[in-house]
């Protein structure tokens, strides 16, 4: 059976790819935001992994916590692309 996919910011922002790597140089609050983000991925996936049942609040709660990071991410995403 195929992992988890991850949901990391170059995986599913392909076409932002060069954007990601220019904020993760030189803006601090994204680097800091994404490194959050993807601890929160891998642990989300890990705990897929594992089996978690759909209805663990906590399991819901860190879903919709990484959502709304990357959400906020993909917004300074977009901005940083008007940027350069």
């Amino acid at each position: 059976m195929p992992g988890i996919p991850s949901h990391a910011l170059d995986v599913d922002f392909p076409e932002h790819l060069e954007t990601i790597k220019r904020l993760q140089k030189e803006d601090l609050q994204f680097r800091s935001s994404s490194e959050i983000y993807h601890k929160l991925d891998k642990q989300i996936r890990g705990l897929e992994e594992r089996g978690v049942t759909t209805d663990d609040n906590h399991f819901n709660a860190l879903k919709i916590q990484r959502a709304h990071l990357k959400d906020q991410l993909y917004q300074r995403i977009c901005h940083g692309d008007r940027i350069h």
